[in-house]
């Protein structure tokens, strides 16, 4: 039976700037390096990152990571001071950044939860939303 989210690996095309990335612009902890790939943490995740050829998604799929409505705004005005490329508009419930990683990769931050998310959907339903049977 599975448990949860283990861990996440991204391709990435210079170790060294996106280590840069997730570590000095995103606050992510290095764990541990190698010639070819890293361990990086922020508390309860760890990703991956590994030397080769980055693919990001051409579809709406990425990583959203969490933060406080308190220190949304002043992170995303440090994002966007390192002219970070947007991607999206958020047009969900919470406050929401899409942008992009020195590889294209599509990531977010995001204020809010799954239960957040499903009080919204309560309120303002998606076309076609149909809740399981209990």
């Amino acid at each position: 039976m599975l448990t949860g989210l283990n861990h996440i690996t991204l391709s990435v095309s210079d170790l060294p700037r996106a280590l840069q990335f997730y570590q000095q612009l995103l606050g992510f902890q290095l764990e541990v390096q190698w010639a070819r790939g890293a361990y990086l943490s922020l508390p309860g995740f760890w990703l991956c990152l590994s030397l080769g050829e980055a693919k990001p998604a051409q579809d709406y799929s990425h990583l959203a990571f969490s933060i406080s409505e308190q220190d949304f705004a002043a992170f995303a005005a440090k994002l966007r001071a390192a002219a970070v490329l947007e991607w999206q508009q958020n047009s969900s419930e919470g406050a929401s950044l899409y942008f992009l990683d020195p590889d294209g990769h599509q990531l977010e931050i995001h204020c809010g939860s799954l239960q957040s998310r499903l009080a919204s959907l309560r309120q303002q339903p998606y076309a076609g939303l149909q809740w399981p049977q209990s």
